[in-house]
């Protein structure tokens, strides 16, 4: 069975990091996805993960930024 998604490793994530491209936190799995932001920090849709505030934590289980791994889509790779 093919997996559709893939992580990177953490020193492949920002040479790789499109500004469309969806995060998830390796703690609770809560996927970030630019098309929708984050309502609970008033983080508009279209706001890539990159230009999150440094203070910007996963709303699910407040880890930081850097414990969110990238994830792509068979077409990315």
């Amino acid at each position: 069975m093919n997996d559709p998604i893939r992580r990177v490793n953490d020193s492949d994530i920002e040479s790789r990091l499109r500004p469309d491209m969806r995060l998830e936190c390796r703690i609770c799995w809560h996927v970030y996805d630019p098309a929708e932001g984050d309502e609970m920090e008033q983080i508009a849709p279209g706001t890539p993960f990159a230009d999150l505030p440094d203070h910007w934590r996963c709303p699910q289980c407040d880890a930081e930024k850097g414990m969110f791994l990238l994830i792509e889509d068979d077409g990315d790779l």
